[in-house]
């Protein structure tokens, strides 16, 4: 499935020749849990403020709802921008893992950053699949990975 040769494959055996090793699967879902609890987080904690400072009826309770969904929705894009910038959302950078393209070194791009999180969709699709698929991947990539050459690496 690769699209190198068999010889030539930079990820044969599990880490570049000269690159880090690959990050195991707890390590992404640790990621994942991160980020998404930060972003629910953010949304929770104005959502209670517009509860308790208003309600859902009031002008001021709806406001705060709003602006909490508006504070996730940013914060969902800019650890999206990191992530293509650096390798690292928040979550990742915990755990110290970064996505990579397959050269192993280099991050992919705020573009490919933000399209690989709308496509994870591809992962969702046969009753999540393909975000087990890394547990017994050679390269540990899911379904998006596999579409877009990239890789989770640690370190």
């Amino acid at each position: 499935m690769s699209n190198y040769p068999p010889s030539s494959d930079p990820w044969a055996g599990g880490a570049a020749p000269s690159g880090p090793p690959l990050a195991s699967w707890g390590q992404r879902v640790g990621a994942a849990l991160v980020d998404g609890l930060i972003g629910g987080g953010i949304y929770l904690v104005g959502f209670l403020l517009g509860s308790v400072v208003g309600n859902a009826s009031d002008a001021v309770g709806v406001f705060l709802f709003v602006v909490a969904a508006i504070a996730s929705i940013v914060f969902f894009f800019w650890n999206l921008v990191q992530q293509g910038k650096t390798g690292q959302t928040v979550g990742k950078k915990m755990l110290n893992i970064r996505l990579v393209r397959l050269d192993g070194i280099n991050p992919p791009g705020v573009g490919l950053s933000i399209g690989r999180a709308f496509l994870h969709i591809v992962d969702q699709l046969p009753c999540y699949l393909g975000y087990l698929w890394p547990l017994w991947d050679e390269k540990r990539q899911t379904f998006t990975d596999k579409i877009l050459n990239t890789v989770v690496v640690a370190g």
